[in-house]
């Protein structure tokens, strides 16, 4: 039997789906802690061994084995712009789509003290954007000359003004400073183009950072890290919507993905306006958008789930539990291993999941603005229209082991109390079961009618 590997370096967990090509079946998969700090081959070889043991009765040759990551912190980037609602958000927006985590947003000329702040967090990527094309140059250049001077051993993608770049290619060849160029995040007023500038993020990711983060011995048994894991997700996502040449996908849709450090939304749509009469204001949607909430988690982040959704929200959800809601998550948050072990527990982390999905999917939809004028009222859409998105797809621990992931994601759905917010009103909710999302968006990379149809089987109805 031909299968292909897909591995998940994960965080916490490193996860193996191994699929039966012919048969398009997921026939093994395992998981094991991620063991980055020593050598994440040991933790990759605990849930292998898992993988030979269920299909030891099998004859099976692994014709490809890949890969993503999220190990070691993820694809931590820092993005820089020109003004903070445009060329800054484009870039910002094109990292994150790319699977980055986003360390911080820069805008304006920099100041040495920011450079500081820069270096003390580490990225690994600086994504430099600033000006459309023909528009202001000295800004990115300016910015350009001190990264030159201040930061060594970074990658820098150049996606600016290509009126600016020959001077940023002579300024960053005299320093020797390892950059790549392509087409600027925003060419023109308004208009995104995010694109190219995630694929050479993916690009430097393959090449520099897997071996910065201690990952080289991996790649000398599988045929490569090809993304980071937030990017493998949305992959899978824009796939299982659009479908191929020969395969058709489901249409728009939405993935939200609670985990314990972050709550992620992903949709796939164009977000146009669907009510009459209203206008767009700010800047252009991306096709495929990610929104990432790193206050929004179970467990690491379950203090600043209750700092930012308060007692009274959450207590919305659950309100005759026993539980002091604040002592609760800070137990949480003290114990990221703890199960609930009983009906009251369960209760209680479904209703900080209902809490991460109704803020999450605020912070990720357009919101429908009433400006009234001598014309009357004029209503205008900043953001993407979900309204009408067909499908929510829910995956991650809560929604994968919750006996209600229906109720958990349906706070996530349009209500009137809140109806600036255009979030979906009345979509088919499904259910990432088998925890495959990301290894599906790896298999689209080569196999995406495969992908498609390995979806449709395994990720199920509510």
């Amino acid at each position: 039997m031909e299968a292909i590997l897909l591995i998940d370096f994960g965080s916490t967990y490193t996860k193996l789906t191994a699929v039966d090509m012919e048969n398009e079946e997921i026939i093994a998969t395992a998981k094991a802690l991620t063991t980055v700090d020593k050598d994440i081959m040991i933790g990759f070889n605990n849930a292998y061994s898992e993988i030979e043991e269920i299909l030891k009765d099998k004859q099976v040759n692994f014709i490809e084995k890949l890969a993503c990551s999220s190990a070691a912190g993820g694809l931590r980037m820092i993005a820089i712009g020109l003004v903070p609602e445009l060329t800054a958000e484009a870039a910002k927006r094109a990292a994150l789509g790319a699977g980055a985590r986003i360390l911080g947003v820069y805008s304006y000329e920099l100041s040495r003290r920011e450079m500081g702040e820069i270096n003390s967090k580490k990225p690994d990527i600086i994504l430099l954007a600033g000006g459309t094309d023909g528009g202001n140059k000295d800004c990115i250049i300016h910015n350009a000359k001190l990264i030159a001077e201040n930061i060594k051993g970074v990658p820098i993608v150049v996606a600016g003004n290509k009126n600016a770049v020959d001077d940023i290619e002579d300024i960053f060849k005299s320093e020797n400073i390892y950059y790549k160029v392509t087409d600027n995040v925003m060419p023109k007023l308004n208009m995104l183009n995010v694109e190219p500038a995630r694929e050479v993020i993916r690009e430097i990711f393959m090449e520099k950072i897997v071996e910065a983060k201690g990952m080289k011995n991996a790649e000398n048994f599988i045929n490569g890290i090809l993304m980071p894991t937030p990017a493998a997700v949305l992959k899978a996502a824009r796939v299982f919507a659009d479908g191929t040449d020969k395969e058709e996908g489901i249409g728009d849709l939405i993935v939200i993905d609670i985990g314990g450090a972050t709550t992620d939304v992903h949709s796939i749509g164009d977000g146009e306006p669907t009510k009459p009469g209203v206008t767009i204001r700010g800047l252009q949607e991306p096709y495929a958008k990610r929104t990432v909430e790193g206050d929004l988690g179970m467990r690491v982040s379950a203090i600043s789930l209750w700092e930012s959704a308060g007692t009274r929200r959450i207590r919305k959800f659950i309100p005759d539990t026993k539980f002091d809601i604040e002592n609760r998550c800070r137990i949480l948050q003290s114990n990221v291993d703890m199960l609930p072990q009983n009906e009251e527990e369960e209760e209680f982390d479904e209703a900080l999941g209902m809490a991460a999905t109704e803020i999450a999917m605020e912070r990720h939809v357009g919101v429908l603005e009433s400006v009234y004028t001598p014309m009357g009222v004029i209503y205008s859409q900043v953001g993407k229209d979900l309204l009408n998105v067909r499908h929510i797809i829910g995956t991650g621990g809560i929604l994968v082991h919750s006996r209600h992931p229906k109720k958990i994601l349906k706070a996530g759905f349009y209500n009137n109390e809140t109806s600036e917010y255009l979030k979906p009103i009345n979509p088919e909710v499904l259910i990432d079961k088998s925890y495959i999302m990301s290894a599906m968006g790896l298999l689209a990379e080569k196999y995406p009618d495969t992908a498609i149809r390995i979806m449709k089987k395994y990720i199920v109805k509510v």
